[in-house]
Parts: structure tokens; sequence; C-alpha cells
């Protein structure tokens, strides 16, 4: 092989001109969306390192673009096999299909599978978006307002321009936009527990995973959850949870704080009551986001989607049933 040859296929500085689609949008996200296969530690490390320009000068990764700004990328070798991992059969007919629970010519509102991450990243080639950029090419603006779990199931808003996403996410940050999820807990919550308000901080984690936890006196974020019981089956309660706050694992860790953990979750449930009903094939984290409250940005009227829970939801009532007389 040539000089020339081997040269060719060497990553080379790139020079990226922001368009009317991507003014207003954040430079870490701009650059996820536009290196495709590129993990995130290493576009928050070519920023870090002042390899990433905008208008040849240094930037944050929060940096909001504007129009015509030129962007510098240093050659970035990208991992193919990530940008190019193709979206399987089952996951391309559900995001086609069923998937969709309501869609107009700005926005886009999915039922997310448990189990999907919204992004990929480290261990996952293909996320929500990757996948929705692959089946549906044709919506090239295409980005998510919120974010879900990747073990929750259920609602997720999707803008189709980036004009779209800021107004539903300056109601995402105004709290006009209502969230509102079902979740089965361990325990009979109490119907006059109609909210947790408690501070949530970061909590130590020797493997580095995302754990968070309630925080001391004066330390941490505050954060507000409103509950209200649905229903009750044998030891386990289904109640619905609206977040007012937005913290990472908000409804987790105050159900948990308030004594009454979620069924199947993996980081803050009971891990002995999870792996019974592990052992009968559900293994989920019961938390689904059943139902968004928003204004449509172009047409202005009040928009209410709800996404259906999946069948397990129906296959683990039929488990509780019996739990009482085998576990008491």
């Amino acid at each position: 092989m040539s000089k020339t040859q081997m040269e060719a296929g060497l990553p080379k500085v790139q020079h990226l001109q922001v368009t009317a689609n991507s003014v207003g949008q954040r430079l870490d996200n701009f650059l996820l969306n536009q290196l495709k296969g590129a993990p995130k530690t290493l576009i928050y490390r070519i920023i870090r390192k002042g390899e990433v320009r905008i208008n040849k000068k240094r930037a944050k990764a929060d940096t909001r673009l504007q129009l015509d700004d030129l962007i510098r990328v240093p050659p970035v070798r990208l991992s193919q096999k990530a940008a190019e991992t193709p979206v399987g059969k089952s996951l391309r007919e559900l995001l086609l299909g069923e998937a969709v629970c309501f869609e107009n010519a700005d926005l886009l509102v999915l039922n997310k599978p448990a189990g999907l991450a919204v992004h990929g990243g480290s261990g996952v080639r293909v996320g929500l978006i990757e996948a929705l950029r692959q089946v549906r090419p044709e919506l090239e603006g295409l980005e998510l307002v919120h974010r879900l779990d990747k073990d929750t199931s259920g609602c997720i808003l999707l803008g189709k321009s980036r004009q779209v996403l800021n107004a539903l996410q300056q109601q995402l940050q105004s709290k006009t936009l209502g969230k509102f999820y079902q979740a089965w807990v361990v325990g009979h919550w109490p119907a006059d527990l109609r909210e947790v308000s408690a501070p949530i901080d970061r909590a130590s984690s020797p493997s580095g995973e995302r754990l968070m936890r309630i925080a001391e006196a004066g330390e941490g974020k505050k954060a507000l959850t409103r509950f209200r019981v649905l229903k009750k089956v044998a030891g386990f309660t289904l109640v619905e949870a609206e977040p007012v706050t937005g913290r990472t694992h908000q409804i987790r860790v105050h159900a948990r704080h308030a004594g009454f953990p979620l069924l199947g979750d993996p980081k803050y449930g009971d891990a002995a009551v999870n792996q019974a009903f592990q052992r009968q094939g559900v293994g989920r984290m019961f938390l689904h986001a059943r139902r968004l409250v928003f204004t449509d940005p172009k047409g202005g009227e009040t928009l209410t989607v709800e996404a259906r829970p999946d069948p397990s939801w129906k296959q683990v009532q039929t488990l509780m049933q019996n739990w009482n007389s085998k576990h008491e």
C-alpha cells in the first residue's frame, strides 16, 4: 500500500458550519450528532483540551451555537462498528409502528421499550436516537427533548427542528410540561403520602456506576415528587408519580426514601423481592412514563399523549396475586 493510500484512510481535521437547524444547540450535543460512533468521553476530552474551536477560539461543552459558526474538529478516529451497527428487524418495526404514540410535522412521541438506552455509549452500540436516525433518515433535525433511564419504559418526546426542541425544553424548564409515571412499589403505600420532598445528591460508588442518594441537610439539589395511589395488589401498590423537579433517578430514590422501593429496581430496590420475581420470568424495573402533557409549540393547543405499558405489567399482577400466600 502506498503512502498516499495509507494517508487516505487517516482521520482529518474537519471544519463544520452551523446551519439554522443547529442554532442554539450545545456544542457537545452537536458533536455527538456529527461524529457518529464517537464515545462521549472522546467528545468531552477534545473539547476540554481545546482541540475543538469555534471561530478559531476555544469553547466549552455547553457553548450554544450561532448561525454560521465555523467549528474546527480535530482528527478523530471513530468506531465504524458503532457508527454502522444496523438496527435489528424487530426494533425497526417497533419504531416505525407500534411505538409511535403521536406524531405531527414538528414533534414525535414514542413509547420507549424497557432495556433500550436513549443514547449509544459505553457498552451500548445503538441507542434510541441512533436507531431512529437510521430508520427515519428524513428527520435530519430529530433530537431528544428529555431522557429516560434505560430500564424505564414509556413516553419520550423528540423535536424535529431546533426551534421546536428549544420551545419544548423551555416548557420543561418552566415546569409547564407535565410528566406522569406509573410504578409498582413494594409495600402498601399510604393514600395520604402525597409527596416526597427531599434533596438528592450523587452517592459515591466504588464501581463508578451512577448512584444517587438523599442528601444531608444543606447539600444536594432540591427535589419534589408527587405521588398518588392507583391500586393495591397483595403486598404491592401501583402509584402515579409526578416529578416536579427533574433530578437523576428522582422517582426511584424518593420511593425508596419513603420506604417503598420500586419493583425490579436494580439499584435502589429490594434485592430479595426482585430475585423472586426474576425466578418467575419477570425481570424488568416497573417504572413507566405513562403520560405527557404539553403545549404544541406551533399549533398552541394542549396535547396529552399516553403510552400503554407492555404485557409484562399484566404478567406481574398475576404473580402478585399469590405473593402473600407464598411469602407469609
